[in-house]
């Protein structure tokens, strides 16, 4: 019986648009859920302050419909398109975060509040555009680079000091986002093959870069001693961290039901995204916490497969940043609620409230797609399969066709793509 089902498994797996289809099925799970819970979260609050319980998810909504628009764009877009945007999206990703560290330019040009920079009634985060354009920035560098990668000098110039300038403009007012990009440059740096003695010696410097954050800004230092003992911080950083505990306790294994929340009544603190893990804790229990976990974990799997199995090694190492973007900020969102890790404030990705994150995941993540189609035995499929110019034009074009038979190359050169 269950060799039988570990046989169908893996010819499911074994299929060659098997990528694809999981890609698109974890992440529109994950996208549903993440609007149900939303509307959950904000039915109470929108209610009293705009008469509407459909307010926020609505505006939500509205958000994962540009996302989805971004996705299908995104998917029919060439590798060496997304290698041709990388610097230009870079510089203005550096730009828009000396907007924020200025605010005096900041408010003379558009408007900024903290994080985000307000253009009349629309409101985004260049913390989340910087991730995407040091992921395509760097991979492009390290996939020219080639077998230079395994040399210092090489790679160092400019490499580190560009991505060490984007961490920090980031990090100093959202150091959250900060650890994610370092994860996902130093997962970029170890797909690529760089020496670990590198490696090594980047994460402390990093570690020694967050821990200076941490010490310059008072109210981070607060969350780290409260991160410990939250109880000694009830009425300060602690609060929100009891409130969420509060909500995993009474969601039991099977929760209090959709929409029955009690800790959403003005409770807990951002609910609706950095803490919406604790409301599904409280309202679908570890059952359903354990659906989401499944599916990042489908995500997680999917993205490195891709990674694995794609001929360019631009798509490969781009796939697999991806991949370890998503996991990491997940890893962060739901460590801090779990008080495993401190608060960091970073959203919980397809999921928490949200417009600038969403939209970029969604955007990311139609990228992956298209290189999921490229996949070798993918590729020759759809090509096989000849479809319409209607279809080609309504979903994506046909991925190019394999350089050559292997699906798992393991060669360090450029695609014509």
């Amino acid at each position: 019986m269950k060799s039988g089902f570990a046989e169908t498994i893996r010819g499911l797996l074994d299929r060659p648009l098997a990528s694809y289809c999981l890609l698109l099925s974890s992440s529109a799970l994950l996208l549903t859920i993440g609007l149900v819970m939303v509307f959950s979260a904000t039915m109470v609050e929108s209610y009293a302050q705009q008469g509407s319980a459909f307010g926020v998810v609505v505006r939500q909504a509205t958000w994962a419909l540009v996302g989805l628009i971004g996705f299908w764009i995104a998917q029919r877009l060439p590798a060496r398109t997304y290698r041709s945007i990388a610097r230009p999206l870079l510089v203005l990703s550096v730009l828009l975060g000396l907007i924020i560290l200025l605010p005096d330019l900041g408010n003379a040009a558009v408007g900024t509040d903290d994080r985000w920079i307000h253009v009349g009634p629309v409101q985004f985060q260049p913390a989340e555009i910087a991730k995407f354009a040091l992921l395509l920035w760097v991979a492009d560098s390290l996939a020219r680079l080639g077998p230079r990668i395994a040399s210092w000098r090489d790679l160092a110039i400019p490499l580190f000091p560009i991505a060490g300038l984007v961490m920090l403009i980031i990090g100093y007012p959202d150091l959250g986002t900060m650890l994610i990009i370092v994860a996902m440059f130093i997962g970029l740096l170890w797909s690529a093959g760089v020496p670990l003695r590198i490696l090594g010696l980047l994460f402390t410097v990093a570690l020694a870069g967050s821990t200076l954050l941490v010490a310059f800004e008072g109210y981070r230092m607060e969350r780290l001693l409260s991160f410990s003992r939250p109880q000694d911080f009830a009425d300060s950083w602690g609060y929100q961290a009891i409130q969420g505990y509060y909500a995993i306790a009474d969601g039991g294994w099977f929760g209090v039901g959709l929409g029955e929340s009690r800790q959403k009544w003005e409770w807990l603190p951002s609910g609706h995204n950095d803490f919406i893990f604790a409301l599904i804790a409280e309202e679908l229990g570890v059952v359903g916490c354990l659906v989401i976990l499944a599916l990042f974990g489908v995500l997680a799997y999917t993205g490195f497969r891709i990674a694995w199995r794609s001929a360019d090694p631009f798509r490969k190492l781009v796939s697999a940043g991806v991949t370890i973007w998503l996991v990491s900020q997940m890893f962060i969102n739901i460590g801090g609620v779990l008080g495993l890790i401190p608060i960091t404030g970073v959203p919980l990705p397809f999921i928490s409230d949200g417009g600038t994150a969403l939209v970029v995941v969604l955007v990311a993540v139609g990228m992956l797609a298209g290189f999921a189609r490229a996949e070798p035995d993918a590729a020759t499929a759809l090509r096989a399969r000849n479809p319409s110019r209607l279809v080609r034009f309504l979903w994506a074009p046909l991925p190019p066709a394999p350089a050559g038979p292997s699906p798992q190359p393991t060669g360090s050169t450029a695609s014509p793509d």
